[in-house]
């Protein structure tokens, strides 16, 4: 049964005023970030990824959409135009959105932008962030017909990243996809009719399966940015006869360990170098699927890694992936360590935070269910609570106390063996709490977790059931911080996390069916004290829908 929030208190006009003096004054003296401003049409348009014409989604005509490149600290200002025929709505994946969940772009903390037209938009920053980071639409099966792109956020000139400046970059925005004649809207049916998705069709690098091209110079070094915009497969990247050399995960620098492949599972992302150090040549840049269900053939795109003058390819077979073995994936995610003595966004070490000293306030086991039946549909939980969008964001419920829509707490903090429920949890957590983590799997195919508005430690890996044995085994000192997190087959993975940021944040499965079927929450994070320090104020132009459509900003 729903019970209704805690009347919140907010800033007094005095406050409010004082605030709105103190950014004017900021401004007047040029002590604000500077501001970048973006326009975006979102429509159908064709495209034909796989040879046979299928309604796209595309923003500004563009499939994959078109790549924000910003400076850390910079604002963004993203106005979107939504001329499909259905709502629509952005999330920024891996933006932590600091004080300001208002921008998150998910159901729970925004109304949708209405179709035929409709208009909104983002106002935020990208504070305190360096790296790869990706955008995509939030709504229903959005993200299998497009309407994703990249988030290069670099770095000030007084903030030094541990390796010399590449002669370039380049963005690899790479995952499974499927052909559907009928759209996004075909796989959404399916879904909605107990049906699971079926094994993808093709998987894509920048929207083609063969074709992209990557051109530099011989003996310069080059760095590339790959994220797994996938609707649910863990792919691997290689390139023929070169070594990656790890130089970033989801912002933040690790120990940058060689290696000859690596492993992206669904909605993550890693930057990696490469030198230009072999016969002037054409070598392939292999992406293929890993752990398929019953044992399905590995689906494969090639790009080219282009030696400028070559006239020929590299001589040879593909490069072969790595063993499709459990274990070699995990041990792969282990060796990520943390580099302790790398700038971070700020000019401080990204390991001056001893996160392993820190005790925790408490934990969450989090496990997701398989296909369970839930109110007579086929669904998934997360603890035997299957969420259901609410028709007001609950966002808006907290903020204008509305009452009977959020289930406080109503998913418990371990499985409890319940039969599977239909819900709309949150979990109510303090400000500056420090909390522990397990996402448990007891399934035969690899999950994939992401915790908006925050990175987090993965201080675990392991195989079978998680219990508080496991502890001693954790990566207390270097354990590499990212936001979104693999958990094995028939396994667990485990997260600590600062709450230092107040809001309504999403914990979700990446892997997109999972996710439009139930397999997600939300964490409110909150303090009695009302502060601009702490969390921003509803936004002026905030889309009021639902039970909050008929009341006043």
């Amino acid at each position: 049964m729903a019970r209704e929030a805690a009347p919140r208190r907010r800033p007094s006009p005095a406050m409010a005023m004082r605030w709105a003096l103190l950014v004017a004054m900021a401004a007047a003296a040029g002590a604000e970030d500077p501001y970048r401003y973006f326009t975006w049409n979102v429509t159908y348009g064709p495209i034909s990824p796989l040879g046979t014409t299928q309604q796209g989604i595309l923003i500004n005509g563009q499939f994959p959409g078109p790549t924000i490149e910003c400076v850390t600290n910079d604002n963004l200002i993203v106005n979107v135009f939504n001329y499909l025929d259905e709502p629509f709505l952005i999330t920024w994946s891996g933006i932590k959105q600091r004080k300001n969940s208002w921008q998150d772009g998910v159901a729970g903390t925004n109304c949708p932008i209405p179709a035929n037209g409709g208009n909104y938009t983002y106002k935020f920053q990208a504070k305190d962030q360096i790296g790869t980071f990706i955008y995509f639409p939030s709504l229903a099966l959005h993200r299998a017909a497009g309407g994703f792109g990249a988030i290069n956020i670099r770095q000030r000139p007084s903030i030094p990243v541990p390796y010399p400046p590449p002669a370039a970059d380049f963005t690899l925005l790479v995952g499974d996809w499927y052909y559907a004649a009928g759209g996004h809207a075909e796989l959404q049916q399916s879904l909605d009719s107990g049906a699971p998705l079926p094994f993808p069709d093709a998987v894509l690098i920048n929207g083609v399966p063969s074709g992209a091209t990557f051109a530099g110079d011989q003996g310069n070094t080059y760095l590339l940015r790959v994220s797994n915009v996938g609707m649910k497969t863990t792919v691997n990247v290689r390139i023929q006869g070169h070594s990656l050399r790890l130089a970033e995960v989801e912002g933040m620098h690790p120990v940058q360990n060689i290696y000859d492949s690596l492993d992206v599972h669904a909605g993550q992302s890693v930057a990696f170098l490469v030198d230009l150090d072999q016969p002037a040549m054409d070598y392939a840049v292999v992406v293929s699927t890993r752990f398929n269900a019953d044992g399905a053939p590995p689906l494969v795109a090639v790009g080219t890694l282009h030696y400028n003058g070559a006239t020929a390819r590299a001589p040879g077979l593909l490069p072969a992936p790595p063993p499709e073995d459990i274990e070699w994936s995990m041990n792969q995610a282990r060796s990520f360590r943390w580099n302790l003595t790398a700038s971070a966004a700020r000019p401080n070490p990204q390991g001056s935070f001893h996160y392993g000293t820190i005790p925790t306030s408490r934990t969450l086991v989090f496990a997701g269910s398989g296909l369970v039946v839930v109110a007579g549909q086929r669904r998934y939980a997360v603890n035997g609570v299957s969420f259901v969008i609410p028709d007001t964001p609950l966002k808006l419920v907290d903020n204008y106390n509305i009452a009977d829509v959020i289930e406080w707490d109503n998913v418990p903090a371990r499985p409890d063996g319940r039969a599977p429920r239909q819900g709309t949890p949150v979990v109510r957590l303090n400000l500056h709490e420090f909390i522990e983590v397990v996402f448990q799997n007891t399934e035969d195919e690899v999950q994939s977790w992401h915790l908006d508005g925050y990175d987090f430690w993965v201080v675990g890996y392991g195989n079978g059931q998680w219990t508080e044995n496991e502890r001693p085994n954790y990566n207390l000192v270097d354990a590499q911080a990212r936001h979104t997190v693999q958990v094995y087959p028939n396994g667990w993975s485990a997260i600590l996390v600062s709450l230092d940021n107040q809001g309504m944040w999403n914990l979700r499965s990446a892997n997109w069916d999972r996710q439009y079927l139930g397999q997600q929450l939300y964490l409110r994070v909150w303090t009695a004290e009302q502060s601009f320090s702490n969390e921003y104020s509803i936004p002026t132009n905030a889309i009021l829908c639902g039970r909050a459509a008929s009341l006043q900003h």
